[in-house]
């Protein structure tokens, strides 16, 4: 039948209508009175929902997340929090980030260096410096928007972007290298306004004069050290008062900044059309001071008579006569007043195209103007250069003009869209000022106000009149001087933009006021400054700052372009306007920046990175950020393991690569550390370390316990500083988990080639066969793997990291050759400490029929071309007589082997055994290596009911009389030929090793194979015993089958 369900009504799966019943209540359900059925959660869905968010809830987070805002803005909210006012609102990209990083950018280099650098440079040369200066941060703006876009940015700027794509590391060396740049910053700004202060506004403040112009420069420094440091401390005390009085002040700081632009706009338009009268008085092509120069000439008409001017005493000794003998270079030359400021209709750009790079000291000249070529005297009227200039240095006093560009993304916390904001913001504002920053190549030269009565270049240039950029700039320089030493402190205390990952590296910076004020990082932040105003010129603090930038900017370019080219899958900017090649070439620019500007000071930046990055290294990060640096690392691993796999390494290439077998307890503590300490003294942090271990039980039941061993192990491994990676596996047995290890462990090229086990100690007087059962069963297993194997005997005695020896042997018994492991060995061994002061004793065995003497020889030129440094011993065995202590040790071992076995054929034992091994293991079993449940035992699922009746009476009966003939054959029986054999060697090695080597710190020696018929396992076990005796440390050594080592170079 058709359906009768009405439109838009909800159906089951097969289309029905559901039931009309009303729902169940609280009352009618317990689970719901008891909180355990929520209504709205999906049944099916439930246990997922216990330990997983709902989605309403996290995306409610994610819209309600808030920055944590950085800087002085934070302090102000708080009062005003506590004043009651409204919390200030979020800024856009105009307020927030585009005037910010204007008034950063537009500083006193615009204002008082960068018409000298379009004299001194040239105009080509000059528009260069400027291209790559604006390049260079155009680039990084680029980087760094698609940085500021890739997720949010909350407070910490460019030390928290650095941090998230390269590690906690490089991001504490930008931060420092971050701090050290704003805080010369500050001391840039303070000198640039006592120089405006002091030569423009009021040159009568002078503390120290001379009237020798060679001394005048000396003076000023003095007076510029005076000056700044009261100004420091001034501004120092303003920022510790409070620094929302800073914040109130921004506004006006940054109106001085758009008004002096715009009226160095206006006068450059005004001076197209009408030049501003800018005289500059020249002699010859030589320019003059105009400090004491009334008249621009030689002589002047005073009624009727003509008469020398000022000038002319200063040329000719004084005199006021018209024949006294003056300067040679001023009588030839014409004195002339030339405009300054010519325009841009007088073709002056033309002229000024090329550059003129001057040594200090000589005479700033006007090439274009007529001059005779006679040398004359160096007179004090002259405009000298005061520092030697150069294309580089150019580019490092410069530079700083360009640099801000991170004022916005410093305030990521205070903007409403970052991710907005940013990139718009910061690539307007660096577009702007790269534009207005071409505008004063129509200059042509400017000393320092000297040629034109210390009057500021830039503001005879403006309208309407040169006041506006006078205090602009002075203003202006100040309040980005408050900028810096506010914002500077903050950049050493965390949360913000910590030094160091670890919340208390240096925890005296964290110390602050009441109001959050930090007040140490502060007085810090005032040293460091002096330092920069104690240089007193701002032509070499320039550079200081540029360096610190410099490698600021290089790292976010590297973060971008590291990111890119990884593909992240979390890599996904909002700002598509990015590439690696573009960041890549950034990165170039401030790298060739940093030396081409000043090599030494490049240096000095990057030791200070450095050593920043390995404190933080040392220190530890508390977390991880999934940084760039990780996938790199990623990357790298898999291309070196790709690789490895190409074919298998070199013999000069090969080193023992460990698989170290652990044994744990039931309190899950690792029973022979001095294991691991061996392993570390031979690999001596280099290679390739696994520590394995292998736990009985079910994966799914014991995941805790896994992981709880893993630290345990992995603890351990830190105290005796092994590197290397720790893999526990989790088996029905032992032997089988020791299999998979040996199997499965390591990656392509990077596997274990030598596994290192301990002895099974006390393996005959344990009634439990496993233990050398495990141990027989992993030597079969490396054996077939063909892996060398190490196994220490009495590895309690092993020296710990802490206990080097001062002399002794290592002796090496080398009775097989083994692909050279035993030559290698101790050779590594004496790499570490511990083992250095030994020296190398190498003994082989010499049959009846070997030449001992050519064997000693051969064997010493061996060595010689292995360059190991060895004492070598031939040792001669004859064959003897099989002694009747061989005999009885044989006849005791077989004997003892059959009893045993006699004893596991009852079937009443090993049902006993069984439920006892069952109830003392009812719980997790820890063992590892050395035990293992055997065929033979294995435990029923069932329990064993010992219930006697008449039948399994008489079968016991039967059974044991059965024992009892077995054990009177024992007293009867007679040893195995060949076992005697093998016995006999082995007493004999062993008196010979003893007898040798007693003394030794370490014994060497070749470790037989297994037998292949398992049924002698016990007899090994036998044999290596009786091998081994009398012997302090023992190292049983098989080869894997291949050359370890080499004579070829």
């Amino acid at each position: 039948p058709r359906s009768t369900v009405p439109p838009g009504a909800s159906t089951d799966w097969e289309g029905r209508a559901p039931p009309t019943e009303p729902p169940l209540s609280a009352a009618q359900c317990p689970l719901m009175q008891q909180g355990q059925l929520p209504i709205s959660l999906p049944l099916v869905l439930q246990e997922e929902m216990d330990t997983r968010p709902k989605v309403s809830s996290l995306l409610n987070r994610m819209a309600n997340y808030t920055n944590l805002t950085q800087g002085a803005r934070e302090h102000e909210e708080a009062e005003n929090i506590a004043e009651g006012k409204k919390k200030p609102t979020k800024m856009g990209t105009f307020m927030g980030v585009y005037l910010p990083c204007l008034q950063n950018i537009f500083g006193v280099i615009l204002f008082l260096r960068l018409t000298w650098v379009v004299g001194t440079a040239g105009v080509l040369q000059a528009f260069a410096i400027v291209l790559i200066c604006c390049c260079c941060t155009l680039l990084t703006a680029i980087s760094m928007s698609a940085i500021a876009t890739n997720g949010v940015v909350p407070a910490g700027g460019s030390y928290f972007m650095i941090s998230r794509a390269l590690g906690p590391e490089f991001g504490g060396a930008v931060g420092l290298c971050f701090y050290l740049g704003t805080t010369f910053a500050a001391a840039m700004y303070i000198l640039g306004a006592i120089e405006i202060f002091l030569i423009y506004i009021t040159p009568e403040a002078a503390i120290f004069r001379s009237t020798d112009v060679l001394k005048e420069s000396a003076a000023m420094l003095n007076n510029m050290r005076v000056y700044g440091s009261a100004f420091l401390v001034l501004m120092v005390l303003v920022v510790f008062v409070g620094v929302r009085y800073v914040n109130k002040f921004a506004s006006l700081f940054l109106a001085c900044v758009i008004v002096s632009i715009l009226a160095i706009y206006a006068g450059a338009i005004k001076s197209s059309f009408a030049p501003p009268h800018f005289p500059v008085c020249m002699l010859g092509n030589r320019t003059l001071s105009g400090r004491q120069i009334d008249i621009c000439a030689k002589t002047q008409e005073l009624g009727n008579f003509t008469v020398p001017t000022q000038l002319w005493g200063l040329f000719c000794n004084s005199s006021k006569q018209l024949n006294a003998t003056c300067d040679e270079y001023f009588a030839h030359n014409n004195v002339t007043s030339i405009q300054g400021i010519p325009g841009l209709a007088s073709g002056i750009i033309t002229e000024n195209l090329w550059s003129s790079y001057l040594q200090k000291g000589e005479i700033i000249e006007k090439p274009s103007a007529h001059s005779v070529d006679v040398l004359g005297a160096m007179s004090q009227e002259y405009v000298l250069a005061d520092i030697t200039t150069s294309f580089t240095l150019l580019v490092g006093i410069f530079f700083p003009s360009v640099t801000g560009i991170m004022a916005g993304s410093n305030r990521s916390g205070d903007l409403k869209d970052a991710q907005k904001s940013i990139p718009i913001g910061t690539i307007l504002a660096i577009l702007t000022t790269s534009f207005v920053c071409i505008l004063p190549g129509l200059v042509w030269w400017e000393g320092f106000g000297d040629a034109v009565h210390r009057n500021l270049v830039v503001g005879t240039l403006s309208w309407p009149s040169p006041w506006v950029i006078v205090f602009g700039s002075f203003f202006s320089t100040c309040g980005a001087g408050l900028q810096s030493l506010t914002g500077a402190p903050r950049l050493l205390c965390p949360p913000a933009v910590p030094l160091c990952p670890r919340a208390g590296c240096i925890p005296v910076f964290g110390h602050s006021k009441a109001n959050g004020e930090p007040t140490w990082a502060l007085l810090l932040t005032a040293g460091i400054a002096e330092l920069g105003i104690l240089i007193a010129s701002l032509d070499l603090v320039a550079p200081i700052l540029s360096m610190f930038f410099l490698m600021c900017y290089l790292f976010v370019n590297l973060a971008c372009a590291l990111q890119t080219l990884l593909r992240t899958p979390n890599w996904r900017p909002r700002f598509r306007y990015y590439h690696w090649a573009l960041s890549f070439v950034g990165m170039s620019i401030c790298l060739a920046l940093m030396f081409v500007s000043s090599w030494y000071y490049a240096i000095v930046a990057m030791v200070i990175a450095g050593m920043i990055y390995k404190y933080i290294e040392y220190q530890g990060s508390e977390k991880e950020w999934g940084d760039g640096i990780r996938g790199l690392s990623l990357s790298a691993a898999r291309f070196a393991l790709l690789r490895l796999e190409e074919g298998p390494p070199h013999t000069k290439n090969w080193r023992p690569q460990l698989l170290v077998l652990l044994k744990l307890d039931e309190d899950l503590h690792v029973k022979h550390p001095r294991l691991l300490t061996f392993a570390s003294q031979l690999k001596a942090g280099k290679g390739l370390t696994i520590v394995g271990s292998v736990m009985v039980g079910n994966f799914l039941e014991n995941y805790a316990e896994v992981l709880a061993a893993e630290q345990t192990i992995k603890h351990l491994m830190e105290a005796e500083r092994v590197k290397g990676f720790c893999q526990l596996v989790v088996a029905a047995k032992v032997r089988e988990g020791i299999s998979h290890l040996i199997q499965s462990c390591g990656l392509g090229g990077m596997k274990h080639n030598t596994v290192v086990m301990g002895w099974p100690n006390a393996w005959r007087q344990s009634e439990d066969a496993r233990a050398w059962k495990t141990f027989i069963s992993t030597v079969r297993v490396t054996t077939a793997a063909r892996l060398a194997l190490l196994v220490a005997k009495n590895v309690a005695f092993y020296p710990g990291n802490a206990e080097p020896f001062l002399e002794g042997n290592i002796d090496v018994w080398w009775i097989v050759h083994d692909g050279g492991m035993l030559m290698l060995l101790p050779f590594l061994l004496k790499q570490h400490k511990v083992w250095r002061k030994c020296n190398i004793r190498i003994f082989t065995v010499a049959q009846l029929e070997d030449n001992s003497i050519q064997m000693k020889k051969d064997l010493a030129t061996f060595l010689y071309h292995l360059r190991i440094e060895a004492e070598v011993e031939v040792v001669e065995m004859h064959d003897s007589d099989i002694s009747a202590y061989t005999y009885e040790r044989t006849l005791m071992m077989e004997q003892r082997s059959q009893m045993l076995r006699h004893m596991r054929l009852s079937k009443t034992e090993r049902d006993r055994e069984a439920q006892l091994v069952k109830d003392r293991n009812s719980m997790l079993r820890l063992t590892s290596i050395g035990s293992d449940e055997d065929e033979e035992t294995e435990t029923y699922q069932e329990k064993v009911q010992m219930t006697w009746t008449k039948d399994k009476y008489m079968a016991a009966r039967g059974q044991k009389a059965r024992t009892l003939e077995g054990m009177q054959d024992l007293l009867n029986m007679k040893p195995d030929q060949s076992n005697v054999r093998r016995m006999h060697t082995a007493v004999k090695l062993n008196e010979v090793i003893v007898n040798k080597s007693h003394e030794a710190k370490l014994v060497l020696l070749n470790m037989p194979g297994p037998p292949r018929n398992p049924a002698g396992d016990e007899n090994y076990m036998e044999f290596l015993e009786v091998l081994t005796e009398g012997l302090e440390r023992v190292l049983l050594v098989r080869g894997g089958g291949s050359e370890v080592i080499t004579i070829y170079s």
